[in-house]
């Protein structure tokens, strides 16, 4: 890049709009565009609308009382207007001569008997000043770059003799083959528009030319995780043989029937792990549809091969349920399971450290303990994540490089996730790995009828929370925070719990945060669970794992603070059993618009993949996933509910040229994502 395009200030102000280099300048596309193109008359404004005038100044008037106001009348020949202008200095008073032309861009506002424009964009003109023959970009800006800055830099670059080779189109031929123009072309017409173009084709990017740019960029993401998926197909991995009879002995010993969805699934994953190379899978279920029983299955069969099975839980509740469900499940089977945490005192560690070392402890249930340098699998055949996405990219390869004794060979992967992911996230940013998912709940499961109330009505929830303790069911009451915030104003655990307790004399009320020794929390929850708690006030430390039957009543305080994959993982707590279950979302006054939206959402669905689908309309891929791992490269042009059908033909095409060019789709990828590096062993 030539250093005279950016001068040193100007390139510390690009830097925080993440413009590094002229290729990320190129790259900051215009939100919108204005047009300019083309003169109104007075006469024809109507309020609302967005118009140029070219009038002259007619008269100013300046007051600073009971606000400071500076007022500009100008006039054409069909009439009159008023530029009005609040924040203002001397000097610009002394620009508005009268007899002065003007030419002016801004939203038109009825005010009394005269329109008038509120600090609209100006320059003084002459008779014979042109108009401009292209659309105005609208960029995103910080404080310090113009638009008119930004544009002016803009063109410097394309102004570069060398760009046809510094940028040139890696795959001519398929952009022939789908009428895209060059990408040179299409960012130069997507920073200056010609007027014969239609202008709402660039303000919703469904140019020709922005889609170009937009299907380039899902193409160098396509290309990244196809990459990934292709290069973990060249590792060795330990084939696992099917045992029928292992799986009959197992089925037979549960107190339900698979369903459809559990039994097809499970399939998938038997063949997977048949392969010379490591499954890779994402397993996608909504709370409650029995992804632990297909994981359990699948663990039972590499334990029959011979290896060990590590299965790893975000939280030690959730560790804790696991180990408490699978050891019912296996040890009637012989097999050995250990639990490892961090709450674990020394002693108990170190006995478990050296039956994992020794092979003795077949599947190994735990937290991050299990990724601490202090853990030796003897041969690690499989490994499974719950809550996937609560586990970073270092902290799944620290469990991938456990098994020493045998680092020729990787083991095995299933991750697991109740938080459904739209199907065109999951085709981006999980398109490295394959995909299962079970979307048919349990035989008997009821659903769950979501009702939401002003927190102004606590007090008629109070009598509906009597009547299901007096009935023999249980509720939770969850609260965001556990200590006063006075910025947030929300409801506290300990307020609440404080409150309840006084008002339910006869109901037994506990109390559960994350702030409370895992013993604690251990003892609190066995005691819930055999109906000793009526009434649990809990944080959102119940939004995984914890699985009571009998609690038919969820409260949520503050609901308009959650997210709504947080709302649906909490409502996921109730309905477990085959009791009618209500979820109740209780709000603030002054709700917010998102807010408004994410409680009419959940309020309105049960299926955790529609929610989903909201959820990545509302917040977008990076907020939804909280950019799943370090150093993978996100969208900054595509926008993946919009442009569905490109990303369809990207992936498609990304799999047919991953094979024929590798340095070319490197080069690629590279162009638009900076920090990527070969797809590696790291």
């Amino acid at each position: 890049m030539p250093k005279k395009i950016f001068t040193e200030i100007q390139s510390q102000k690009l830097k925080k709009l993440g413009i590094l280099n002229s290729l990320d300048l190129l790259l900051h596309l215009p939100l919108r565009y204005v047009d300019e193109t083309k003169i109104n008359l007075i006469k024809n404004i109507r309020p609302g609308s967005m118009c140029q005038i070219e009038a002259k100044i007619i008269s100013i008037e300046v007051s600073y009382r009971p606000r400071k106001n500076l007022t500009v009348y100008v006039q054409d020949i069909t009439g009159d207007l008023k530029l009005r202008f609040i924040n203002f200095y001397p000097s610009q008073i002394k620009q508005f001569e009268e007899g002065k032309i003007l030419r002016v861009y801004g939203e038109i506002k009825s005010n009394s008997f005269l329109f008038e424009m509120i600090h609209p964009q100006y320059e003084f003109i002459s008779i014979d000043t042109p108009l401009k023959n292209f659309y105005t970009p609208v960029y995103p800006t910080t404080e310090g770059l113009s638009q008119k800055l930004i544009f002016k830099l803009v063109q410097k670059v394309f102004e570069q003799e060398n760009l046809d080779e510094q940028y040139p189109d890696y795959f001519g031929n398929l952009y022939r083959e789908r009428n895209f123009p060059s990408l040179l072309e299409a960012l130069k017409l997507i920073h200056k528009p010609k007027k014969q173009y239609e202008k709402n084709l660039f303000d919703d990017k469904k140019s020709i030319f922005h889609q170009r740019v937009i299907y380039d960029e899902l193409l160098a993401h396509q290309f990244y995780f196809r990459g990934k998926y292709n290069e973990n197909k060249s590792y060795k991995s330990k084939p696992i043989f099917y045992s029928d009879s292992i799986q009959q002995d197992f089925l037979n010993s549960l107190e339900f029937k698979l369903t459809n969805q559990q039994q097809s699934v499970f399939l998938e994953i038997k063949n997977d792990l048949n392969q010379s190379y490591p499954m890779y899978r994402l397993l996608q279920g909504d709370v409650g549809s029995g992804k632990t029983v297909v994981a359990a299955m699948a663990a039972l069969q590499v334990i029959n091969s011979g290896f060990q099975v590590a299965f790893m839980a975000p939280t030690e509740i959730l560790a804790e349920q696991h180990f408490a469900k699978l050891t019912s499940w296996f040890t009637r089977l012989g097999i050995h399971i250990e639990l490892l945490t961090g709450s674990m005192s020394s002693k108990l560690k170190d006995k478990s450290y050296e039956k994992i070392k020794s092979g003795e402890a077949k599947l190994i249930v735990g937290t991050h303990a299990l990724i601490q340098e202090k853990v030796d699998f003897k041969f690690i055949g499989f490994y499974i994540i719950d809550e996937q996405h609560r586990f970073g990219v270092r902290q799944r390869l620290a469990l991938r490089k456990k098994s020493e004794s045998h680092k020729d060979f990787e083991p095995h992967q299933l991750m697991m996730s109740a938080t459904p992911i739209p199907r065109t996230l999951a085709m981006s940013y999980f398109a490295d790995m394959d995909i299962s998912i079970i979307n048919e709940m349990p035989p008997g499961r009821q659903s769950i009828t979501t009702k939401i109330f002003s927190s102004e009505k606590r007090n008629q929830i109070l009598e509906t929370i009597n009547q299901n303790c007096l009935n023999g069911n249980q509720v939770y009451w969850v609260c965001p925070l556990i200590e006063e915030s006075e910025t947030l104003q929300l409801e506290t655990a300990e307020q609440t719990f404080h409150d309840l307790s006084n008002y339910f004399v006869k109901h037994k009320v506990g109390l559960i945060h994350g702030r409370l020794s895992s013993s604690d929390k251990k003892e609190i929850m066995e005691r819930f669970k055999k109906n000793k708690i009526k009434i649990i006030v809990a944080t959102t430390v119940i939004e995984v794992g914890v699985d009571v039957p009998n609690a038919t009543l969820m409260v949520i305080e503050n609901a308009e603070r959650m997210g709504l994959s947080q709302l649906h993982q909490l409502r996921g707590r109730i309905g477990r059993g085959d009791k009618k279950s209500i979820c109740i979302l209780l709000y603030q006054k002054k709700l917010s618009d998102i807010a408004k939206q994410r409680l009419k959402i959940i309020y309105e669905n049960i299926d955790g993949f529609k929610i989903a689908e909201e959820d990545l309309k509302l917040r977008g891929p990076g907020e939804l996933l909280g950019l799943r791992q370090s150093g993978v490269p996100s969208l900054r042009i595509a926008d993946l509910d919009r442009d569905q059908e490109l990303l369809n033909i990207a992936k498609k095409d990304a799999d047919f040229l991953l094979g024929q060019n590798p340095k070319d789709v490197s080069m690629h990828i590279s162009r638009w994502h900076r920090n990527y590096k070969d797809v590696g062993r790291s």
